[in-house]
């Protein structure tokens, strides 16, 4: 797979400029972290919704009430997920996502009932499906903020700036290892994906944040020296990554292939829409939170 100098300055101009509105997000506050998640959550379900209809046609004769009433119960989750960092005062994001949350669930099968034409179990396990791949992930994201709490050191998405940072230099270095010496094709759904890439996006990933993470660039983490962290739950970290950031890439490119897409969206030139964008973290993210509440 030759390098396309055209389409790598279009993906790096798009590039810089992603990574700027997703580090003003992440680093500004703990509100400018839920709602950059929020708005990625809303982007992803309408891609997600249209990719299905297309997929099963039957699909776009779910209900106004059903479309935007699961988007909805997704919410729910990602604000029962918060913890104390987003309270307002005594209000608790925590618990309006709960009662909340039981409200939609009511009221989501009983609307279903009353004004739908003809439920359709497969509709049903459609928006259930998102509701795993898309807003469980996003939920488990805004539930690592401040997980890790270094004793002298920055508090705020340590774990979260990690991984987008690993799934950076993994994509990055995946496209750019590929461009050059990719030969062997990885997977029939993903053409242009090498083994050779892969392989070489992985291991880079691997190597460069536990050098970051162990090293005088910690702080670009918010990982001080000397907090008693062991290495390696950083190297592994990367390579859960590497691994689940390929596995999610593989699977939303099988969910194109079945919708007979090219891009899950338009918003960013170069890189397509919210799925294209963020599909490794949405594989990466629930399982880093898994190693992080039973290791870290």
């Amino acid at each position: 797979m030759a390098l396309n100098i055209a389409v790598f300055r279009k993906r790096l101009g798009t590039a810089i400029v992603f990574v700027a509105v997703m580090l003003a997000g992440l680093l500004w506050n703990q509100w400018s972290f839920f709602i950059l998640f929020s708005v990625i959550h809303m982007g992803c379900w309408i891609e997600y919704q249209k990719i299905i209809t297309r997929i099963s046609p039957e699909y776009s004769e779910i209900t106004g009430f059903h479309k935007y009433g699961i988007i909805l119960a997704g919410f729910c989750v990602m604000l029962y997920l918060t913890n104390d960092t987003f309270n307002i005062g005594d209000f608790s994001l925590h618990a309006m996502g709960f009662w909340l949350g039981l409200i939609t669930i009511f009221l989501l099968p009983l609307v279903e009932l009353l004004f739908s034409k003809q439920l359709s179990s497969k509709n049903i396990l459609y928006s259930f499906g998102g509701l795993i791949y898309i807003s469980l992930a996003w939920a488990l994201m805004i539930g690592l903020y401040e997980k890790y709490r270094p004793a002298d050191g920055i508090v705020g998405p340590n774990i979260p700036l990690t991984i987008i940072l690993a799934v950076w230099i993994n994509d990055t270095m995946a496209y750019l290892v590929g461009s050059f010496i990719g030969k062997t094709p990885f997977s029939k759904i993903s053409p242009k994906k090498t083994w050779e890439g892969t392989l070489g996006g992985a291991i880079l990933c691997v190597v460069v944040i536990g050098l970051v993470a162990n090293g005088p660039g910690s702080v670009i983490l918010g990982i001080p020296q000397g907090t008693g962290i062991a290495a390696y739950h950083w190297y592994i970290i990367a390579a859960i990554v590497a691994v689940m950031g390929t596995a999610g890439d593989l699977f939303e490119s099988k969910l194109k292939r079945m919708a007979d897409i090219k891009d899950s969206g338009q918003i960013m030139p170069g890189h397509g829409g919210f799925l294209d964008r963020f599909d490794s973290l949405l594989f990466v993210t629930p399982i880093v939170w898994i190693y992080v509440q039973l290791f870290m």
